[in-house]
Formats: structure tokens, sequence, C-alpha cells
């Protein structure tokens, strides 16, 4: 893949963003794990994107390998079962890596959870300077306590990051009334406040991260993950997504 010309470069929207991811975004038609012709495709289209000029953080999801919800809801303490599900996060984390460099695009894994053989611990002032450097950025472990999902971390990572926006990548074109899967009409939202997200319980991400991203003014793009080009072409201007504000 080419890099974009200048004139293409300047109409990126924002400089330096968020992509939050669900673990079972890798894992593809499989029901477990990672796929790695999925991880490729995700991999090509945060290049195009990085190509553009802009500075990019990951975070990723653990779903399909291991949730924590659900192994505390099958007897498992809480808290080990939460720790569990950061450490899935990492191997996502570090599988999305090799899958960008072999792109050809610089990237460090940054966990909360300090492994130095694996990756780099969480420093906010390093991470900057990698973001800067041009380097995507990808934060694994969440936010090294139990009780917090990715979403939270995606927006806690985001808010230290000076992010402009953060891009939730779907399996759906954005955020509609009820489950477009089983409800053919269905009504997606092109404009809507957190508050009405809150109020209306749209689970479009876990309550403590949208109170979180809303009080920091942080827009949210919810996009579809699965239309090619899709991210890139937000970022142009183009697309279908809907847009989270105050």
């Amino acid at each position: 893949m080419t890099s974009l010309s200048p004139e293409f470069v300047t109409q990126a929207k924002y400089k330096r963003v968020m992509l939050k991811i669900s673990g079972e975004a890798l894992m593809g038609d499989q029901g477990f794990g990672l796929h790695p012709p999925t991880v490729q495709r995700i991999a090509e289209e945060v290049k195009s994107v990085h190509d553009m000029g802009v500075e990019i953080c990951m975070v990723i999801g653990g779903g399909n390998i291991f949730r924590g919800l659900q192994g505390s809801a099958q007897g498992m303490e809480r808290t080990t079962a939460d720790y569990m599900g950061m450490l899935a996060t990492v191997m996502n984390a570090l599988g999305m890596q090799s899958a960008l460099e072999g792109v050809g695009v610089f990237t460090r894994v940054i966990s909360a959870i300090p492994m130095d053989q694996v990756c780099e611990p969480y420093i906010r002032r390093r991470a900057v300077r990698h973001l800067e450097k041009k380097r995507v950025c990808i934060f694994a472990a969440g936010t090294g306590n139990p009780y917090f999902t990715t979403d939270t971390a995606a927006a806690l990572r985001a808010s230290e990051m000076a992010c402009e926006a953060i891009f939730m990548g779907k399996q759906v074109d954005g955020i509609y009334d009820s489950d477009p899967k089983t409800n053919p009409d269905a009504k997606r939202y092109d404009r809507i406040t957190y508050n009405e997200v809150l109020t209306r319980n749209l689970k479009v991400m876990d309550a403590s991260a949208i109170a979180l991203t809303r009080d920091n003014n942080m827009p949210l793009i919810v996009f579809s993950l699965d239309e090619p080009g899709g991210f890139r072409g937000i970022l142009a201007g183009e697309g279908t997504y809907t847009k989270v504000m105050g």
C-alpha cells in the first residue's frame, strides 16, 4: 500500500485518535482466538490512516480469549477473572503489533501490568513521545485494575494522550435504537449526546466509559470495522457513522 499524497494528508479531520476494537473483532468467523487474515485486514486499515499522518492509539478487548465477567459468572473469583481477561488483551495486542509491523508500521505495546520481557510498562510521557514519533501505541491490560472494562481503559488512555476523538469499531455502522440484526426497522442515529446514550441504555460503551468521555468532552465515533476503508474514510470526512458528543 502506497503512502497518500500530501494533499490527502491535510484532509484528516483529527491529528491523534484512539481506536477501540473488541477482541471478538479479531476472531473472524472462528468462535475463538485470533484469525490471522482478519488481524491482517485490520492492520492494513490502521496503516491506511497512519499514512495520512494521523497519530494512532489502540485498545483491544480480550473477549476472543477470555472474558472476566463470564469467568466470574461461572463461579471464578471476580478479581482473578478480570486479571485473566487483562492478560488476554496483551496477547491480542502482541498479535496486532506483529501484523502492523509486518506492513511497515512501527508499533509499541504498552501494558498497565508490567511484563518487561514482552512489552513496555505504561509511562504516560514515554507513550506520548512514541506517538510524536509516529509509532502506533497499543495499550494493553486495561487500566491495570479489576472491575474496569477495556471501554473504560480506552476512554482513560484517550484522555491521558490528549486524543481528539475515540473511534469505536463495531460490526454495525453506528448506533441504533435496537439491534439492526434482529430488527430491520431499527433507527440509526447520525448524532446523539452522551446523556441520551445513558438514558436510553444504548450500551455503546459501559457507563463509566461514557461518563469519562462526556466529562472530558471527547467525541465518540461509532463505525463499522467490517466496511473496507471505513476508518480512513471517516477521517477524510466521508462514510457512515454515529457521532456522540457532549
